[in-house]
């Protein structure tokens, strides 16, 4: 796998969807994260899981293009707390484990997401 990035050893883009999509339907039915989607429409929820999907594509060195608002203004106001954010690792975890992703990958890819934590939690 030397030489191969993030993006390619995960399984390039359908997998990376295939994880968005799983993590989505996580947070929707989960009473501590679904309060974050109340008021989005279908459209809303496609588009937020497009931008998901992109981030994720591009952070991990794949060819796609996030072209949202920066992490820490899309959260801003939410009031995403300490647990909500061990809630959704524990959904990623669990995902990333469902689909079977090697620890290694697992471990680069958490990494990067938890960069993101002190731009999306307000409260600890």
């Amino acid at each position: 796998m030397a030489g191969k990035t993030l993006y390619e050893r995960l399984g390039n883009y359908n997998a990376i969807s295939a994880v968005v999509d799983a993590m989505m339907r996580r947070m929707a039915g989960d009473a501590r994260l679904s309060k974050y989607f109340i008021g989005h429409g279908e459209n809303s929820k496609k588009r937020l899981r497009q931008f998901q999907v992109n981030m994720i594509c591009e952070a991990t060195g794949g060819p796609c293009f996030y072209t949202g608002r920066d992490i820490k203004t899309v959260h801003k106001g939410l009031g995403i707390n300490g647990e909500d954010w061990q809630v959704l690792i524990s959904h990623i975890l669990s995902v990333l484990e469902t689909f079977k992703v090697p620890e290694a990958e697992q471990t680069e890819l958490m990494s990067l997401i938890s960069n993101l934590k002190s731009d999306i939690v307000e409260k600890t």
